[in-house]
């Protein structure tokens, strides 16, 4: 298990939904109706892409809600900027836009971004896929102002959207600049409606409609083709020339000398228009322009003591800003209820432009600062975080990104912290040694190990120099524990148990007593280390205490990583049923679909499942487990539901398979040094040696692995039936789940050794143990000298309903008939000459074989008999070669 998917140390992303994001902007009660343009949008419908792309101001937005108001089909909404450049927060804001239209679908795919780290891009969109698979109705997916996107792998997941999206399903993307996307390959497949500039321009007609009802200026049709001529059709143009001729006592003059590309007219327009407005209107429009949407409230925090007057005697900023809508002032309401606005985009960067010039970088700064006040003052500390950074003030964003609780850095602000961190100096960084700490958790929870350690030495060496003080001192003692945890963290990666526990002990006496969130995952770590130990008690312990704290604090991560060592514990314990209860638990906090930390839930089920020998389902929650488990990049946990796989085949007789997945397994563990599944898959290489009869490669890997039980049963195969006692009498161990199968295995050696009078209390200790868990498996996966056993006990008149259940067992398995697919077999084998036939191939000779079967010698070779004739064969090597061609062993 590598640091990327089992990080101690990462708590839930919990991303905050801006709803007003997801809101279609209503349709405009005064709008030019351009039927062309609807009438494309609607004839695309049928295929799977409409991409309007055009400059700012050309009508976009606009146009999409026109469109909408007359579509008949269910619309999910999302207006992007640059936060969903980090896929945490664009994955979320695309799964909540499509609940907009399906409440039941999806609310599960939000638990995967509380993974500790995020499943390839390409698995959580196609969990999007199977989840709108499911909508009836035919759909539309908006993704308005998509040009801010930068990041590739955004992209990426969209392209891949488009390639496999549910034909119910039309995706729209408006953008000033065209996608990078396979546009040129969705046009030959006649996939792609576009929409650009060209179309978007008004014509001469339209913008004599539009300066007559919307603007509500009667000019002249020369006037209008010549102004039509001039702005090129470009509506924010026209927009910003009719409230300049609204100022003018001759407009035909004005708009004779109007001349120029818009993007020179732009300056000189907003110009006009700006200083056509009151100063306190222009005080509030420069002021605001630094928020990306805007209320009343925040601006009224913003605007502070600046404003001296609001227009018509207005005295709040939701009255101004509902005078800036009938002003027709380039503000784009977003919600029906006009509480949140925004300004047009590119008027917007006008106003940000001329504040700048307007104001000294102190005042700009203010601005800010007031904005992240109201932003943390109502619970938005990530917008808070934004303009503190963007007012350079370090001491505050230094503050938000540690969080009051809960660090903003797990709340889905990863990659801006990431990119604030970058940008400090080494010096600003020394001078706040919690940062350096906060920069190494930043490269962990991108999955990133490289440069940890670094970091956490330059924390190191700034607490050295840090000035003191009580407060100080006592924010430096939690840093010291907040590296401390860190390098646990990384320890548990690598499963070394010592490293993790002298460094979590360190970490939890340093550590403030309020830091819950890092005292939890730091318990967790210390947990998982007893557990490498074999300290079954303290690790139980340890999960118990950290999943009541992440209960507490509503830590998932944490919460389903506790439960999971308890659950793997309780196996341990032999306490299958309460552990099937644990597991099921986990995978009802997974969500569903569930987390895809939750293989490991249906790994132990599988197990479980086995024991109680529902094979079924436990290749169901087997192939579940290597599903979910390859959603992780350089991870040991599909190797683990691949030799359970393994496991599950050889008890079916297809040892075959087993062996080629178990190779296949070895390899991969080698090649990523996955050393703590080395001992699992050589136990059961074991297992396949001894069916195939390879008694030295059986005991090759058993002694090299230090494998007792295994190499007991190598004695055993080998006749060597002392041997075998002798090695599981001198290793007893006290774990439950080893001592119950050494106890069993023992029992069947002493029955071997003809000891029935020792066999029987050994069998009967064993049942004690493994009746309240419910074991079957485990008995009968010993085979016919297990069966004999039991019934012999049960002869002697000791019988309860646990041993005719497991007797039962036994009698179902020796009727089945064995036959493979398509084979040439006379007649089928019994069971009996199914065993008979192993040992064989295992190079038992007809007496050995009377011995282990307890079978006498002249019934050993009446078997051999029949079985020579069904497969056709006259020697013991032809028989076997002509087996192993027929896939029996």
């Amino acid at each position: 298990m590598t640091v990327k998917d089992r990080d101690s140390y990462n708590l839930a992303m919990t991303i905050p939904i801006i709803s007003t994001k997801l809101y279609i902007p209503p349709s405009r009660p005064n709008v030019v109706v351009r039927p062309r343009l609807i009438e494309r949008m609607s004839e695309g419908l049928h295929r799977k892409l409409t991409v309007i792309s055009a400059s700012a101001g050309f009508g976009k937005t606009t146009l999409l809600s026109e469109w909408l108001a007359v579509c008949d089909r269910p619309v999910a909404w999302l207006s992007m900027d640059e936060g969903e450049n980090d896929p945490a927060c664009f994955l979320t804001y695309l799964f909540a836009s499509l609940q907009s239209i399906a409440t039941s679908r999806g609310d599960g795919v939000f638990g995967f971004l509380q993974s500790p780290q995020l499943p390839p891009m390409e698995s959580m969109i196609t969990t999007l896929i199977n989840e709108v698979s499911f909508i009836q109705n035919h759909f539309v997916l908006v993704l308005d102002d998509y040009h801010v996107i930068k990041a590739g792998p955004i992209d990426q997941a969209i392209a891949l959207l488009i390639e496999r999206m549910p034909p119910q399903m039309h995706l729209v993307i408006a953008t000033r600049e065209d996608p990078r996307l396979p546009l040129a390959r969705l046009r030959v497949r006649d996939q792609l409606t576009e929409v650009r500039a060209i179309d978007l321009r008004f014509t001469a007609s339209e913008a004599g409609e539009f300066m007559d009802q919307v603007m509500g200026l009667q000019l002249s049709k020369k006037d209008i083709t010549l102004l039509e001529s001039r702005t090129e059709g470009w509506v924010a143009g026209l927009q910003l020339a009719a409230l300049s001729i609204k100022g003018q006592s001759d407009a035909s003059s004005f708009i004779q000398s109007f001349g120029g590309s818009h993007h020179f007219i732009v300056d000189y327009l907003v110009e006009e228009v700006l200083q056509q407005q009151s100063a306190s209107v222009l005080t509030f429009l420069l002021s605001t322009s630094i928020l990306d949407r805007l209320c009343g409230p925040l601006c009224d925090a913003v605007l502070g003591s600046r404003l001296g007057g609001y227009p018509a005697s207005s005295s709040s900023g939701q009255e101004i800003l509902e005078y800036l809508e009938q002003a027709n002032l380039f503000i784009v309401p977003l919600d029906s209820a006009r509480s949140w606005y925004r300004y047009h985009h590119l008027f917007g960067d006008l106003l940000r432009t001329r504040l700048q010039q307007s104001i000294g970088a102190s005042d700009a700064a203010e601005l800010h600062i007031r904005a992240s006040e109201w932003y943390e003052d109502n619970g938005q500390e990530i917008e808070a975080f934004h303009h503190a950074v963007t007012a350079h003030d370090i001491e505050r964003a230094a503050r938000l990104v540690e969080g009051k609780g809960v660090p903003l850095l797990f709340r889905g602000a990863v990659a801006p912290v990431r990119n604030w961190l970058d940008s400090l100096s080494k010096e600003e960084l020394d001078a706040r040694p919690s940062l350096w700490a906060i920069y190494a958790s930043s490269l962990l929870l991108g999955g990133q190990t490289t440069g940890v350690e670094q970091k956490l030495q330059s924390a190191e060496r700034a607490l050295q120099g840090a000035e003191q003080g009580a407060e100080q001192d006592a924010k430096n003692l939690d840093t010291i524990g907040h590296i401390a945890a860190i390098r646990a963290t990384l320890a548990v990666s690598k499963h070394e148990a010592a490293t993790i526990i002298a460094e979590s002990n360190r970490a939890l006496a340093y550590l403030h007593p309020d830091n819950l969130p890092v005292r939890t995952a730091t318990i967790w770590s210390l947990g998982y280390a007893y557990h490498l130990q074999g300290d079954r008690a303290a690790a139980s312990k340890a999960y118990t205490e950290a999943l009541s704290n992440s209960q507490m604090i509503g830590h998932v991560t944490i919460t389903i990583l506790a439960s999971l060592g308890l659950g793997n514990i309780q196996v341990q314990e032999n306490q299958l049923p309460l552990a099937a209860e644990t597991f099921q638990q986990v995978l009802q906090l997974a969500g569903d679909p569930p987390l895809a930390i939750a293989c490991e839930a249906h790994l132990g089920l599988a197990r479980i499942f086995y024991e109680w020998d529902d094979l079924e389902a436990a290749e169901r929650h087997g192939q579940q487990n290597v599903l979910m488990a390859r959603q992780f990049a350089d991870t040991d946990r599909v190797i683990a539901g691949e030799v359970f796989l393994a496991r599950l085949m050889l008890t079916q007789g297809k040892v075959s398979g087993a062996a080629a997945l178990l190779t296949k397994a070895d390899h991969l563990a080698r090649q990523h040094n996955y050393g703590n599944q080395m001992p699992i898959i050589a136990d059961l290489q074991v297992l396949v040696h001894l069916q195939q009869g390879n008694l030295a490669a059986a005991a090759h890997l058993a002694e090299k692995n230090g494998l007792t039980i295994s190499q007991a049963r190598v004695h055993l195969a080998k006749g060597n039936t002392t041997l075998a006692l002798r090695l599981l009498e001198s290793k007893q161990s006290e774990l439950k789940d080893e001592k119950l199968k050494s106890t069993v295995l023992m029992a069947v050696a002493l029955h071997w050794l003809g000891d029935k009078g020792k066999a029987a209390p050994i069998l009967l200790d064993a049942l004690a143990m493994a009746e309240p868990g419910g074991f079957i498996r485990t008995f009968v996966d010993e085979g016919t000298p297990m069966n004999r056993l039991l019934c012999e006990v049960a002869d002697q008149g000791i019988r309860s309903d646990y041993i005719d259940k497991l007797l039962a067992v036994f009698e179902a398995e020796v009727e089945v008939r064995v036959v493979p697919s398509g084979s040439s077999l006379i007649e089928p084998l019994s069971g009996r000459e199914l065993e008979v036939l192993k040992l064989i191939a295992q190079g038992l000779s007809n007496g050995q074989i009377s011995e282990r079967l307890f079978l006498s010698l002249s019934t050993v070779k009446g078997h051999n008999q029949h079985i020579f004739d069904k497969l056709q064969v006259k020697r013991r090597t032809e028989a076997v070669a002509q087996a192993r061609k027929l896939g029996l062993l």
